[in-house]
């Protein structure tokens, strides 16, 4: 596993999970992350996400309609079983912070991760929110440095 989550990420982790039960799933999925991430509003994802107008609310109302096409096989993840694109997430944002040389992994290391995940409900609503991962990294590379 990596060095160290941040705090913040723990944090999004456990309030991807709350989302998930909000909307009666029985998983977590990349959706929950990236609301989540919206939600808590203070990481590099979040300034990175507003800087482009994807608002906690756009991000929900694009999420809202996606989710009604998108049913995943799930596997356990936590209290709650992940989405495969979830698991594919973490691992992906483990992988953004070593190439980034953070010493842990960050929100914008998710929101980097989400951006990977082609087929996700998560990626889709950010797709349709005109966020790509060009810009999504061009942005951290001047909030985190």
């Amino acid at each position: 596993m990596y060095e160290k989550l941040s705090t913040r990420v723990e944090g999004v982790v456990k309030l991807a999970h709350d989302i998930a039960r909000e909307y009666d799933e029985e998983y977590v999925g990349t959706e929950h992350v990236l609301l989540a991430i919206s939600r808590e509003g203070t990481g590099v994802g979040a300034k990175v996400l507003l800087n482009h107008g994807a608002t906690p609310e756009k991000i929900k109302e694009q999420v809202d309609q996606l989710i009604k096409h998108s049913m995943e096989e799930t596997w356990v993840f936590g209290r709650l079983p992940g989405s495969p694109h979830f698991k594919n997430v973490v691992a992906g944002a483990i992988e953004a912070a070593r190439q980034l040389e953070s010493k842990e992994v960050c929100t914008e290391h998710l929101l980097l991760a989400l951006l990977k995940e082609k087929g996700s409900v998560a990626y889709n609503a950010l797709q349709s929110l005109g966020i790509k991962i060009e810009i999504v990294r061009n942005d951290v590379a001047e909030l985190t440095t």
